[in-house]
């Protein structure tokens, strides 16, 4: 069963990131501090369960979140510092967000750059471990499934709306055939041979 609370502390940020695997769109955060006793039967990591499920638990999660927040990182930003820094990044902004002074952050992950003067800790697996942090998750996801499915209407050939960006076979076949968008991150490996890539038009 997942846990409420590491440090016993009553504002305890759960922070997580997605996207960083993808090709294109922005790393996104979410931040989000529970009630103490807060539970859920079916919130975990947000990998581990259906679009629809997300859904529901992202109405229930902006519910009944203390405080919760979400951030991005963009395409050209996470060219320029990485896709490491950019997460940490996305965090600290979704932290700033939440308008509270934070006592403790939980971090999805092994690693984490140091947010103000605040103590935390890193969880790996953090999501299936601990409640805020799973809610953190599932924000994060939501949030940056809307972003890329919005992003696919004006791009279509790449088919945001199914692959979020991942480097799936359709999604490197656009990119090889159609080119890159102002949306990709041009220092992510996008084709095979990257030398076969062509910028396309901005539209």
């Amino acid at each position: 069963m997942l846990l409420a609370n590491y440090s016993g502390k009553l504002l305890e940020v759960g922070l997580d990131e997605a996207g960083r695997g993808c090709l294109a769109g922005p790393v996104v955060a979410g931040a989000v501090v529970l009630p103490p006793d807060y539970f859920h039967p079916l919130l975990t990591d947000s990998k581990l369960l259906t679009a629809k499920q997300r859904e529901q638990l992202r109405e229930e999660i902006c519910r009944e979140a203390l405080h919760w927040a979400v951030a991005e990182v963009s395409a050209p930003e996470i060219d320029a510092i990485n896709i490491l820094n950019a997460s940490f990044l996305a965090m600290h902004r979704a932290t700033d967000l939440l308008n509270i002074s934070p006592e403790y952050l939980l971090v999805d992950g092994n690693r984490f750059t140091p947010y103000k003067e605040v103590p935390h800790a890193c969880m790996v697996k953090g999501d299936s471990r601990f409640f805020h942090i799973a809610a953190a998750s599932i924000l994060a996801k939501t949030h940056r499934d809307e972003v890329m499915c919005a992003l696919g209407a004006a791009f279509p050939h790449y088919k945001w709306e199914q692959n979020a960006g991942y480097p799936t076979k359709v999604h490197r076949k656009a990119i090889q055939e159609h080119g890159t968008t102002p949306y990709h991150r041009m220092t992510f490996k996008l084709l095979a041979d990257p030398e076969q890539a062509l910028v396309a038009e901005t539209l």
